[in-house]
């Protein structure tokens, strides 16, 4: 069963942001996973919700979702979006 990483992201530092932004895709791909949104214009439809980016990564499974964001490759570059912007991220299982 497809899972999915869903985050919101406030960019604060785009210059190291876009490090990341370079860097992360092939750690996902390694892990079978691709974007399924990534940044774009959204519009809020309920509620008073305002995120300033959206990512919805989808993966082959939960475990591997999470293999993804545990690995190595990935932990290396993490620090540079945590410390270039705020956010919320959840692993979510598809259907």
């Amino acid at each position: 069963m497809p899972a999915y990483l869903i985050a919101e992201i406030d960019v604060h530092d785009a210059a190291t942001f876009e490090e990341y932004r370079k860097r992360v895709p092939a750690t996902i791909a390694a892990y079978g996973g691709r974007y399924v949104v990534r940044g774009g214009n959204s519009e809020v439809a309920e509620g008073a919700w305002k995120p300033k980016r959206l990512v919805v990564l989808e993966f082959p499974s939960m475990a591997r979702a999470k293999e993804w964001y545990g690995s190595p490759e990935y932990q290396e570059i993490l620090p540079l979006r945590t410390n270039a912007s705020t956010g919320h991220a959840v692993f979510v299982e598809g259907v």
